[in-house]
């Protein structure tokens, strides 16, 4: 049950720990009966009611069949699966999805278009404080997901440039990382998609301020967003979106080329 330890309490953890409460107390059913029937400690169903841990769909079952609430409260549970993105980034990800063009900056990490699903993995599930086994799978899922558009939106352009400090950082072991970096030469051929390598000691000025991406919609509205461990912040006009737009031009400038930039994340990889 450790898996299940909660981050913070959610509103649809309480709402759907009421409902379960209020299915029970209406039927008379007390807490210690649905304890003993789910082979729940009484203290865990109390916390899964009072919203401190995430009902189980084992609880939501056992007391959907004792109530009779004929599959009400089995319901609930779609409503408990984790986001696949944090909420912080929600807003872009819906802009993302739509755009005709995308440039992203990567400093520290490969981009999460370009992850491997091994690549993805270790760094979800490297969190602090650590996330539940479901919402690990819930966000690894749902990058692979936003990866399905490199090849299904042709008429979108995608530019990454990622600095080699996230190509040398080894995430997830040396045979991941090597996987990692074999899989953007292969994404690096779509038509679409362009990767381009920074090495260190250019552009150091702005390139080691932090990641960033670029973003076009299809009304060519212009947005820039930066996301930090904890936050992420979309900005759509002003002095910011400007700086970071000539930022990202004098940073890829001093990248390598197109064919640069394969040869290097190949030789990268022979050396793992």
């Amino acid at each position: 049950m450790s898996s299940e330890e909660p981050q913070k309490t959610q509103p649809n953890w309480r709402y759907c720990g009421d409902q379960i409460k209020l299915w029970r107390e209406e039927s008379q059913l007390s807490r210690q009966k649905l304890a003993d029937a789910t082979e729940y400690s009484y203290d865990y169903v109390k916390a899964m009611e009072n919203g401190r841990r995430k009902p189980t769909l084992r609880l939501l079952q056992t007391a959907d069949q004792l109530c009779g609430a004929k599959g009400k409260l089995v319901a609930a549970y779609e409503f408990l699966k984790p986001e696949p993105y944090p909420a912080r980034s929600q807003e872009y990800m819906d802009l993302e999805a739509e755009a005709i063009a995308v440039h992203d900056y990567a400093l520290g990490l490969i981009p999460g278009l370009l992850q491997t699903e091994e690549y993805a993995r270790a760094l979800i599930s490297e969190t602090c404080p650590p996330l539940d086994d479901e919402t690990v799978e819930e966000r690894v899922q749902g990058r692979l997901k936003r990866q399905e558009a490199l090849k299904r939106r042709k008429g979108t352009v995608y530019g990454f440039v990622i600095h080699e400090a996230a190509l040398r950082t080894v995430v997830g072991g040396r045979d991941v990382m090597r996987r990692q970096l074999l899989n953007l030469l292969e994404v690096g051929e779509l038509r679409n998609v362009s990767i381009q390598v920074l090495p260190f000691g250019r552009c150091n000025g702005l390139a080691l301020h932090g990641s960033f991406i670029l973003l076009e919609s299809k009304e060519h509205e212009h947005y820039a967003y930066v996301e930090a461990p904890k936050t992420g912040v979309l900005h759509e006009h002003g002095d910011i979106l400007s700086n970071l737009t000539q930022m990202h031009g004098m940073i890829r400038m001093q990248a390598l080329s197109v064919e640069e930039s394969a040869e290097f994340i190949r030789k990268l990889a022979e050396e793992l």
